[in-house]
């Protein structure tokens, strides 16, 4: 049964991932991300090439990309490297755009497509070599769950690369509040994602500090919006566009004055359970 807030979340990312199709947003994504996926995360193409080459793909692997939207980026990683794909996420309304992607893209036979939640894989044990979520678990009250089914469907050996976005740690309550406002739903976390990852099974190959191109992209992005102005107000109206305007340069500042930090994390299941 799914809390209030839950649903929600679930309902506000349906409505995201639509407007994201309409052609100014899809160029916004390209300037910023270098993709036209209508992607949520703040994956960038060079980071899909390097997560593709850290995760070995090839086609003899199957990779599961967890929370997957509209398909940014595990469709690209899929045609880029021939891997067999499995997209799952809760938003209906996000696997039906990346289900028209799937045949404008030629992956018809290798990729499938299943609603599902994060922390109820609907799979059997040990069936992917590779695991991708690209700023997922912020997004999850559940982090800790998450991380334990992803380690159930994988197989000994298997590799799963994601990253996510967290608070920085040692702020003052005050900065620690404003945080939680302006980031991502649960971006708020009782444990670090080390310790959750141990606690899971996983082992940390490698966590690498991405804050610096988070800040990067993020105030392109912002710039994006305010270049765009006339557009986004035909498409959202003016009160709405100006709200998201407002929050953006919130979140951006608070990016810029250390309050975040994104992190990739390369981990491996090391041996069969």
């Amino acid at each position: 049964m799914r809390t209030v807030d839950e649903q929600t979340l679930i309902e506000d990312f349906s409505a995201q991932y639509e407007h994201l199709q309409n052609p100014v947003a899809r160029e916004i994504e390209r300037n910023v991300c270098g993709c036209d996926y209508g992607g949520t995360s703040w994956t960038t193409r060079a980071e899909a090439d390097w997560i593709c080459d850290l995760l070995q793909l090839n086609s003899d692997r199957r990779l599961l990309e967890v929370g997957a939207g509209c398909g940014w980026p595990g469709l690209y990683m899929a045609r880029k490297t021939g891997c067999e794909l499995m997209l799952v996420d809760l938003p209906l309304e996000g696997l039906r755009i990346a289900a028209r992607r799937v045949i404008d893209d030629g992956l018809e036979g290798r990729c499938r497509l299943v609603v599902a939640d994060a922390v109820a894989l609907p799979f059997g044990n040990q069936e992917f070599d590779a695991i991708s979520h690209s700023d997922v678990l912020c997004c999850l009250d559940k982090k800790l769950n998450a991380l334990q089914d992803c380690h159930r469907v994988m197989r000994a050996g298997g590799i799963m690369v994601f990253t996510v976005i967290s608070i920085a740690p040692g702020l003052p309550t005050k900065d620690h509040n404003h945080a939680i406002e302006f980031g991502p739903p649960y971006v708020d976390s009782a444990s670090d994602y080390s310790a959750m990852l141990s606690r899971s099974g996983w082992a940390i190959g490698d966590a690498v500090d991405l804050t610096a191109e988070y800040a990067s992209t993020s105030n392109r992005y912002l710039r994006q919006l305010e270049s765009h102005r006339s557009e986004l107000k035909d498409l959202l109206g003016g009160e709405e566009f100006r709200a998201q305007l407002t929050r953006m340069r919130s979140k951006v500042a608070a990016i810029d004055q250390g309050l975040f930090r994104r992190e990739l994390y390369l981990t491996k299941r090391t041996h069969p359970d």
